[in-house]
């Protein structure tokens, strides 16, 4: 059985603060680990959310502000350290590669990581196998910044009851999968008689940006939409000005997007308690909303019945 599990492992933004670490996230999707944008202290983090250097096949930077990437240099360290034997592929902007290089090399250490870098030029497909495709957009904030989606390929299941009436089994199954038809006992059975279409699923991840339209193309019918929520709605003039979402204006992403559910995360320390409740003011707008705390888990479930 798939396990798909996203993690907020810091969600503050420029500055931490007693309740929050600063921005980083991890999603477990099936043998695969994605962090995103690990801020400073993601690697403490990890020890308390129980996720080890290991469980990370891909890291994603959306840009290149500290609070996105100050994690980097202990993270790439922890992967020498526990000699992790499989290659680690890296996305993050092209015009920020003088800055992933000073990130390599912040400090000595003996360096075993097989690290795969990948610059981003510009939008589009960044990776694709038979599994998914993963596409970047650029973003409007103050230096180059990149969202990513996620899609899952649409998968085949067979029927097994039509299958055994049918008489349909071995290489005949191949040939159908293969051909869409296949010639059984005289007849004509096709693949959508004896199948059903197992929508994959889509993941967005959405960080320091204004509103634009790729906002949208990366969110559209995601069934986990994640965004930033700097601001709140009183400090929307904040928000423009300095490149980012309030509560609200994510919700509207969600919406507009038709997403399934939207993770909040990614705020701004002028908020303390009782006054830090984003959650409220996307949920007029988005009611399927969840205000992410460091630690916090959502797990992604799957359709019971594809149509």
């Amino acid at each position: 059985m798939s396990h798909r599990k996203f993690t907020a492992l810091g969600t503050a933004s420029q500055v931490p603060n007693t309740r929050a670490n600063q921005h980083s996230s991890f999603f477990k999707w099936d043998t695969e680990g994605f962090l995103f944008d690990p801020g400073e202290g993601t690697q403490r983090q990890m020890i308390y959310a129980g996720i080890t250097a290991p469980d990370i096949t891909k890291i994603f930077i959306t840009h290149f502000h500290g609070d996105h990437c100050l994690g980097l240099p202990s993270i790439l360290q922890r992967i020498s350290l526990d000699r992790v034997q499989h290659a680690i592929e890296i996305y993050y902007p092209a015009s920020g590669m003088q800055f992933f290089e000073n990130i390599k090399g912040i400090s000595s250490f003996y360096d075993t990581a097989k690290i795969k870098p990948y610059p981003i030029e510009g939008a589009g497909v960044i990776f694709s196998d038979d599994k998914m495709t993963i596409t970047a957009a650029e973003l409007q904030h103050t230096i180059d910044t990149f969202g990513y989606r996620i899609q899952e390929h649409d998968s085949i299941n067979f029927i097994q009851e039509k299958l055994d009436k049918l008489g349909l089994a071995g290489p005949d199954v191949g040939l159908l999968m293969k051909n869409g038809t296949v010639i059984h006992k005289d007849k004509e059975v096709r693949l959508e008689d004896v199948s059903i279409i197992k929508p994959g699923q889509t993941f967005a991840f959405i960080m320091d940006t204004r509103l634009c339209p790729a906002t949208i193309e990366l969110a559209r019918k995601a069934d986990l939409l994640v965004t930033e929520s700097t601001f709140k709605d009183e400090d929307e003039d904040k928000a423009i000005r300095f490149g980012h979402l309030t509560a609200t204006q994510a919700a509207q992403i969600a919406k507009e997007a038709e997403a399934r559910t939207l993770l909040l995360t990614h705020f701004s320390q002028r908020y303390s308690p009782p006054d830090d409740d984003f959650q409220t003011e996307a949920r007029k707008v988005f009611p399927n909303t969840i205000q992410m705390k460091d630690k916090m888990s959502f797990v992604l479930e799957r359709p019971r019945r594809a149509v």
